[in-house]
């Protein structure tokens, strides 16, 4: 099932930090969308095959003439959609001091200080006295008064994220010495003191991706407990990198050729990490350089 957030609330409440966060953890993001486009763009969505199955816009009084409209046409949306995408609501507000210091901090008008002259206090406390109709449709009210850009997202994520390690993109690799080690990578494990299908007949033109390849290399006592250490290794690590707050992760095998051994252990460790509910990407850079 699809899934839809629609992020509102004040302006200089939060809602970039809140969208950042959310496109951190793998959802598609939409800034400034206007309410009559929204149920347009969700039904596009949700054609596409899964590829905007998580999405999150952001609807605010940039974007609609009341709170009250955008309340009624997310709950007409939500009723007509209920069996298709799974709709919620997070609403950001921060009290008018904080607000106003924000502004002046960051100097960026406020979206309604044309309307009201200029006078930053009168739109904070328009909005304020408008927001009723959203605070009772929301699903997540979130005061950032007395929160930081950091701890905000901290908290988007708790709200939003089905799995820890969905805070943090994860890439499994292979590739091959004699065409360059990847710059990219985090962490490197060199495959080239394990045994070598390349030297066996029937194996040379095959690849790691295939079980007759993978089964040779995995014969290896050697081979077998590389693999449980190395997954031990990134069991630990992961969760280390993640409330550190990095948003990724490359994690590299490398062979002689980047065909074989890189290969089987890149396709082993990203099905053994997916079990654990990891979202993994898997690349073998090098596997079809060379092969007849």
């Amino acid at each position: 099932m699809m899934e839809l957030i629609v992020v509102t609330g004040m302006a200089g409440a939060g809602k970039t930090s809140a969208t950042d966060a959310l496109e951190d953890i793998g959802y598609y993001v939409v800034d400034n969308l206007p309410l009559f486009d929204l149920r347009e763009f969700v039904l596009r969505c949700r054609d596409r095959d899964g590829r905007f199955a998580r999405v999150a816009v952001v609807v605010d009084i940039r974007s609609c003439d009341r709170y009250s409209e955008l309340a009624e046409g997310y709950r007409a949306l939500k009723k007509e959609l209920h069996d298709e995408v799974r709709c919620r609501v997070l609403c950001l507000e921060a009290s008018e001091t904080v607000l106003m210091k924000r502004f002046r901090t960051t100097r960026r008008s406020h979206p309604l200080a044309k309307r009201f002259e200029g006078d930053l206090s009168a739109a904070i406390r328009y909005e304020q006295a408008h927001l009723q109709p959203l605070r009772a449709t929301a699903d997540f009210m979130l005061d950032s008064s007395n929160t930081s850009a950091s701890q905000l997202k901290d908290q988007i994520k708790n709200l939003f994220m089905p799995h820890i390690t969905d805070a943090m993109t994860i890439q499994v690799m292979s590739f091959g010495f004699k065409h360059g080690a990847p710059l990219e990578a985090d962490l490197v494990f060199d495959m080239r003191c394990l045994p070598n299908p390349y030297y066996v007949e029937e194996l040379k033109e095959h690849t790691g991706v295939e079980a007759c390849v993978q089964e040779y290399v995995m014969d290896s006592p050697d081979s077998r407990e590389y693999l449980e250490r190395v997954l031990g290794m990134l069991r630990f690590l992961i969760p280390l990198y993640i409330r550190e707050g990095r948003p990724q992760l490359v994690v590299a095998f490398g062979c002689t050729g980047g065909r074989h051994r890189s290969v089987t252990f890149a396709e082993l460790v990203s099905q053994a990490l997916r079990g654990d509910g990891m979202l993994i990407f898997t690349h073998h850079r090098d596997y079809k350089k060379h092969r007849k």
